[in-house]
Parts: structure tokens; C-alpha cells; sequence
């Protein structure tokens, strides 16, 4: 039995259960973990916060496509009703958020989530300001850090942006989406990241890479993070062919849905298709008969005759484009 394990059953006969669990987690794996008191009043309330929020904007999400479904079928409400009765459902929420965190000012979760909301209200401003206070009255949480890191990414600065993110990394080494957003901006932004980290274009691609693969290393079964991996390949030049058919083999492994796999089979012929492996490519796109692909497997059967036609008349063939990047995410995720 491991230390961790025996330490956490002697933890939780101990009278002060979260305190111990919390202590014992520090003390074996040097990660600060603050885990509540569910029994504590404060935590009670906080949580009753937490419920609200999720339930209102599950009620939202609902009125949001029942409305949309309307449309379609030339019904529905206007848009300025739907939107007032949203708004009027929201801030009822964010009077419960003011109104606990008027009572404790020095809760930093509330602060950390009050943010959350704000931000998926659009009010970016008040997600920042929240974000800070809760940073500023607890800094080893990591979540301050992740997000407010994601505020500087979009509005930077972005060095901000990463500096955050390496210090939610520190403070939780094992949280997949850390690693993922860090490298995502590292990859998006490869001249801020260039001039931040000393290094060239190439290393920049490097290091995003490193830092996607951590994140899988944390999270091996997420599809749509093996596909952003195996995707960020389409902006590598010069274009890593075997690396990029490596990391679609990697989610292809994941792959849970036929529309998945299919979608990989998409990526797979269009690789093929730049490397002139042109028998190899339109067997793949003969195996995808889902009809959500159709229209990009049109597209890349043409592509795939035409280059094949080049080919045989000795005829410059296209190069592969970031900009054609296909997205097979569409189907069965946000």
C-alpha cells in the first residue's frame, strides 16, 4: 500500500476530515490542495451559489434551442424578448453572487466563480477585476492563475499570458487543461512567444508541441484534445508529415464515435494526398461514408485528381495549406 493511500484511509477517521485529506496531499506530493468543509455554513451557502448558477444557465442553454428550433419552423420568440428574458434569468444569479460576497469578502472561490459567470456573460471587465481578488486572496489556487491567463491571451498582454499559465502549471502540475491552453497561445501567438522564450520559430513549434503532449500525458482519452494536437501540425512549416500521421494515429486510438473515426480517415487522405501517396489517399476517402464528410471528401477527391492528373503531365501540384485546415470537430462537440 502506497504512503498516499495509507495516509488517506488514517485521514479519514481523523475529526477534521477536508483539513487532514488537504494536509496529507501537500505533505506527499508538494501540490496545495484546498479541500472545504462541506459541513461549514459559509460552504453551504457558497454552494448553493455554485447550483444556482449552473441551474440558470442550463435553463438558458434550454430556451436557447427550444427558441431556435421555433425558428426553424417559422415560429419563436423575438430576439429582443428571448434576450430580456435571459438577462432578467441571469441577474438573479449575479445579485446572489454580489449578495454572498458582500457577507464574505474574503471567500477567493466565490471570487474565482463570480468571475467564471461574469466572463460567460460578457462582462469581461468584472470576470478581471473578480479573477484578481481572488488571486490576491488566495495565490496558490490554480484556477485564478488559468484564467486570468486566458483574459491576457485574448486582450492581452500575451506575456502575461504565459507567465500565468506557467504559474497554474507549477501550482497543479498534473492539470491536463493548463498545458493545453499554454500551448495553444504559445502556438497562436509564435511571435510574442519567440521574443518571450529566446528562441526561434522552429522551437517554438517545438515547445507548443511539448506542451500538448504533457496535456495528453494527463488526459490519454480526450478525443477533441488528440485531434488539436494531431491539427496544429497544418500550421508547421515546413509540414512534419510522419509527426502529423503519428498524432492522428494517436487519436484515431481514442476515437469513440464512427464520425470520429471517420473524420480521422478525412485527415489521414488529405496527408496522404500532400505526400503524392495518391492510391493510399483515395482509399481512405472511399472508407468515409458518413454523409457529414461529403462535401469535404468531394472536395478532396477533386484535389485528388487533379494533382493526380499534374502529377502524370509533370505539372506543378498544390501544396498543402493551413488555411484548407478541415475541422471534424463540428458534429459532436461545442
Amino acid at each position: 500500500m502506497s504512503n498516499l493511500l495509507a495516509g488517506l484511509l488514517s485521514a479519514l477517521v481523523a475529526t477534521n476530515q477536508p483539513v487532514a485529506v488537504s494536509n496529507l496531499i501537500t505533505d506527499t506530493t508538494g501540490i496545495h490542495v484546498n479541500i472545504p468543509d462541506p459541513n461549514d455554513p459559509v460552504e453551504k451557502e457558497y454552494q448553493k451559489v455554485m447550483t444556482d448558477d449552473d441551474a440558470a444557465q442550463a435553463e438558458v442553454d434550454t430556451w436557447i434551442r427550444e427558441n431556435r428550433a421555433f425558428v426553424e419552423k417559422g415560429g419563436g420568440a423575438p430576439n429582443d424578448v428571448l434576450n430580456r428574458r435571459i438577462n432578467e434569468r441571469l441577474a438573479l444569479v449575479r445579485k446572489e453572487y454580489e449578495d454572498f460576497l458582500q457577507r464574505h469578502p474574503d471567500h477567493a472561490n466565490a471570487h474565482i466563480a463570480f468571475g467564471s459567470f461574469l466572463n460567460d456573460i460578457r462582462d469581461e471587465d468584472g470576470a478581471e477585476a473578480q479573477w484578481e481578488k481572488g488571486r490576491e486572496l488566495n495565490p496558490k489556487n490554480p484556477a485564478a492563475w488559468n484564467n486570468l491567463a486566458n483574459h491576457y491571451g485574448h486582450d492581452g498582454p500575451v506575456s502575461k499570458a504565459f507567465e500565468y499559465y506557467a504559474k497554474a502549471i507549477e501550482l497543479n502540475p498534473t492539470e491536463s487543461i493548463y498545458y493545453q491552453n499554454l500551448a495553444t497561445t504559445v502556438f497562436l501567438f509564435r511571435k510574442d512567444a519567440m521574443e518571450y522564450y529566446k528562441i526561434d520559430e522552429q522551437q517554438v513549434f517545438n515547445k507548443a508541441l511539448e506542451l500538448y503532449q504533457q496535456a495528453v500525458k494527463y488526459d490519454p482519452d480526450d478525443f477533441a484534445l488528440a485531434s488539436d494536437v494531431a491539427q496544429t501540425y497544418y500550421g508547421i512549416k515546413p509540414f512534419r508529415t510522419e509527426e502529423a500521421l503519428n498524432a492522428w494515429t494517436n487519436a484515431l486510438k481514442v476515437a469513440e464515435t464512427e464520425i470520429e473515426r471517420e473524420g480521422v480517415y478525412v485527415h489521414f487522405a488529405r496527408i496522404k494526398l500532400h505526400a503524392e501517396q495518391f492510391a493510399e489517399s483515395r482509399r481512405l476517402l472511399n472508407s468515409v461514408t458518413n454523409e457529414f464528410y461529403f462535401d469535404l471528401k468531394k472536395r478532396l477527391t477533386r484535389n485528388l485528381d487533379e494533382q493526380e492528373k499534374a502529377k502524370a503531365t509533370n505539372a506543378p501540384a498544390a501544396e498543402i495549406k493551413a488555411a484548407d485546415k478541415i475541422n471534424i470537430e463540428g458534429a459532436d462537440h461545442k
